[in-house]
């Protein structure tokens, strides 16, 4: 028998706010996370700016983690191991309910951070700060789990990969409780320089806030974000047994292959269609159903284009109808970690039956024409919602989500 999956605990450390509550909040005021990059002096790039998670974090990080353990992780390990801990005590879960042997720990990480700007790497912690495998090891360890433990690294769809992977293994009752999880920094003068050799990135460091433009005309790259998200799963049959805050179904998804290009999408956005409409037939819910898209909508030229035509193709005359927003507009794109925090925001938004802006969208490209919530947040009445992340490398997945 096939179980119904249902989220019960979320949780994001983002540039906005180290935790979902906060996150949300300043996504719902338009607030921009996006700064001049502190982490390193970023004089002579051509990109000086990113979404660097908020001051506070090391501190913050200190009641949850040991002095001894920290030290042999990275800070964006840290950020991917306290999000866990933070979502597991929000929602009064206790990691002793099920069999240890039942519950899992999936992450999505394309790498953990350990770059020439991670401070106290030594011979002693190189290899534990450069295993990206490192983030579900120590969450794992933290509660005894004993179930499946590894890490996804699909590009910007890794913590998407591994929402599916964990939804199948507790459907199939191979688990009963999976914490699923991202977290990512590319936040470096190697990576950065990397992505300004391909002119992936936004330059337009005089005013960081305004630099993160999804579908504008002007649209001139992604910004770079950082931090960490979390979504708890579990068979909807045990939650309700052990009187769990519910928070969303987790009605399906889909994970595809372009096989098309190392760095392009299909043209007029086929692979993000397919994507989607696969994901649609794997909830058993129609195009017509759906009533939000929390959108890649990276603000680079090609992926809002296509992006858009997908969304049209699929939705048809209701793709006018719907909202569709791009957090990256205010939190920049967390690369891993993408998957899970817009995945959380998007269970927030059917919590809350409101989503937040797209923030920067001032110069409309009029290409695209959908209604990308500009100005302020919007009362919608949300049934079922998509989070969509689309990769370098073809790796395209799309999250189908459910009021409970």
């Amino acid at each position: 028998m096939i179980r119904n999956v249902v989220v019960t605990g979320i949780n994001t450390i983002t540039a906005l706010g180290l935790d979902i509550g906060t996150t949300w909040d300043n996504l719902l005021d338009g607030k921009p996370g996006v700064e001049r990059i502190s982490l390193f002096d970023p004089s002579g790039l051509d990109t000086q700016i990113a979404a660097e998670v908020t001051p506070g974090f090391e501190e913050y990080s200190q009641s949850f983690i040991k002095k001894r353990l920290a030290k042999q992780m990275t800070r964006v390990t840290r950020m991917g191991v306290v999000c866990a801990m933070e979502a597991m005590k929000m929602y009064y879960i206790d990691p002793d309910y099920y069999s240890k042997d039942r519950c899992g720990v999936i992450y999505g990480v394309v790498n953990t951070g350990n770059s020439s700007v991670e401070k106290g790497t030594n011979f002693k912690n190189t290899i534990l700060k450069s295993m990206n495998n490192a983030m579900s090891a120590w969450v794992s360890l933290e509660y005894g789990f004993e179930g499946p433990n590894f890490t996804i690294a699909t590009a910007c769809a890794s913590s998407a990969y591994a929402m599916g992977q964990a939804r199948d293994l507790i459907a199939t009752s191979q688990a009963d409780m999976i914490i699923v999880g991202g977290a990512d920094s590319i936040i470096n003068p190697e990576e950065i320089k990397g992505f300004n050799e391909i002119l992936a990135l936004s330059t337009y460091n005089e005013d960081p806030g305004k630099a993160s433009r999804p579908f504008s005309k002007d649209r001139d790259g992604f910004v770079i974000g950082e931090g960490a998200g979390v979504i708890i799963l579990e068979a909807e049959e045990n939650a309700l047994k052990r009187g769990a805050s519910i928070l969303a179904n987790f009605n399906g998804f889909a994970l595809t292959s372009e096989a098309y290009n190392i760095v392009s999408p299909k043209a007029k956005g086929e692979g993000m269609y397919q994507t989607m409409k696969k994901a649609l037939a794997n909830a058993n819910i129609k195009p017509a159903d759906v009533d939000h898209i929390n959108a890649h909508g990276t603000s680079t030229t090609l992926n809002d284009l296509y992006e858009t035509m997908a969304v049209k193709k699929l939705l048809d005359d209701k793709a006018y109808k719907i909202p569709v927003v791009s957090s990256k507009s205010m939190i920049g794109h967390t690369i891993g970690a993408a998957g899970t925090i817009e995945g959380a925001i998007t269970i927030r938004s059917i919590l809350e039956q409101k989503v937040h802006p797209t923030i920067n969208l001032d110069n409309p490209d009029p290409e695209l024409d959908l209604d990308y919530v500009k100005d302020s947040a919007k009362d919608v009445n949300i049934n079922y919602a998509l989070s969509n992340s689309f990769a370098f490398g073809g790796h395209n997945a799309t999250l189908v989500f459910g009021k409970y």
